[in-house]
């Protein structure tokens, strides 16, 4: 068994390596003192006591810019850590990263990273000593550390970066979409003709348990191929994980990791279609207990939608562990406001630029209040997220 726990725990860790981290919501963003957007290089400094810097650049969809970076970081002395020196790169990553949360978890810990659009659905990128950038959807762009809250104390020194606008993306006005993504990066409301009321009738509401138990409520229609879906879920910052059906498997590493953080831990399998989950996915928010993170599971349906396969997902958002009424074992509690995850699946899969048209659609007898099948309660205004994604074959 100990060594079972031991296996489980270096593969959280591998993966939590590679793992993209968004940055703490509601950190300070000081603003640089730069120009506006002129297509001319500006200048701004990163210091290295500032997680996130505003540029004052606002991208326009397709715009391409060359980051280039230059200076020094000093972490002081910690305890038996000596001094530390680096650059844009940041420093090498030791076996104590896996369990530290930066913006970017597979980059050097103090690199100069980038992010565009809001803290809480912008995708953290590396930057480093240079990076030629072309920005997927309309946003404001501002550079980092990558680093946590909790880094060295004190840290000195700064980057210096030079942005130069090597081509110029779509105007707002080529479009609503991109007028109301400049705004705000979330596209306009329209409708997909092609998801008639018969079509989204034969959707199942709810996904149930291995005993037909229901349980959390389908509230995202995706249009896309697998390849566009897994796709477009990778860029927004999602990884793809296991389904596991050994809650000894949960209830072991929880004993082991305690407060740590994680992403990767296994879902349990629920069913629609007849069928347990054809993919899960889990997003981590900047926090510093195992218990929570946004997670999904996705199930391709055995329907299309103009030609394409339409994939039923059912999002929630784990807050903490709870019992589980059915057997009194250890299972994960949701936040019961469901629609507030829709939405952070719509804002982070929107900010990849891979989807062209959304939409909410409110079916015939809407579901806004149940328990899943764990005993846990949930409620939502009834209305399902419809993202239609890009074709490559257009």
């Amino acid at each position: 068994m100990e060594t079972a726990k031991s296996n489980i725990l270096i593969n959280v860790a591998l993966v939590a390596a590679v793992v993209c981290v968004p940055p703490t919501a509601g950190l300070q963003e000081p603003a640089a003192q730069t120009a506006k957007n002129t297509g001319a290089s500006s200048r701004v400094t990163v210091d290295a006591s500032q997680q996130w810097v505003d540029t004052n650049l606002d991208l326009n969809p397709g715009e391409k810019v060359e980051l280039t970076a230059s200076g020094e970081i000093t972490y002081p002395q910690e305890g038996k850590t000596q001094e530390r020196k680096f650059g844009p790169e940041g420093l090498p990553r030791g076996f104590a990263d896996v369990i530290r949360q930066y913006p970017v978890g597979d980059a050097g810990h103090g690199a100069l990273v980038g992010r565009l659009g809001p803290v809480d659905s912008g995708q953290p990128f590396l930057v480093g000593a240079g990076k030629e950038f072309v920005a997927p959807v309309a946003g404001r762009l501002f550079l980092g550390i990558n680093q946590s809250t909790k880094d060295a104390a004190n840290p000195q020194g700064s980057f210096q970066v030079t942005i130069a606008v090597l081509e110029a993306g779509a105007a707002s006005a080529a479009g609503a979409n991109a007028g109301a993504a400049a705004a705000g990066g979330v596209l306009v409301e329209t409708n997909v003709p092609s998801l008639t009321s018969d079509l989204l009738e034969k959707i199942p509401r709810r996904v149930t348990d291995q005993q037909g138990d229901p349980g959390d409520m389908v509230n995202v229609l995706i249009v896309g191929t697998e390849d566009q879906m897994v796709q477009a879920f990778t860029a927004a910052g999602w990884v793809k994980v296991d389904a596991s059906v050994e809650s000894t498997v949960l209830s072991g590493v929880l004993a082991t990791l305690g407060k740590k953080d994680y992403l990767t831990l296994p879902m349990s399998k629920l069913y629609l279609f007849q069928r347990p989950q054809d993919y899960g996915f889990a997003h981590a928010e900047a926090v510093t207990v195992a218990m929570s993170r946004h997670h999904l599971r996705a199930w391709k349906s055995p329907y299309q939608v103009d030609g394409r396969p339409l994939w039923t997902i059912a999002a929630t958002h784990d807050i903490g562990f709870d019992r589980d009424q059915r057997n009194n074992k250890i299972t994960h509690r949701i936040d019961p406001a469901i629609d507030n995850e829709r939405e952070f699946v719509n804002t982070t899969l929107s900010g990849t630029g891979l989807v062209t048209q959304r939409t909410h659609v409110t079916p015939a007898n809407p579901l806004k209040e149940a328990r899943t099948a764990t005993g846990g309660s949930f409620n939502s205004d009834g209305r399902i997220l419809v993202l239609v994604l890009k074709n490559g074959t257009n």
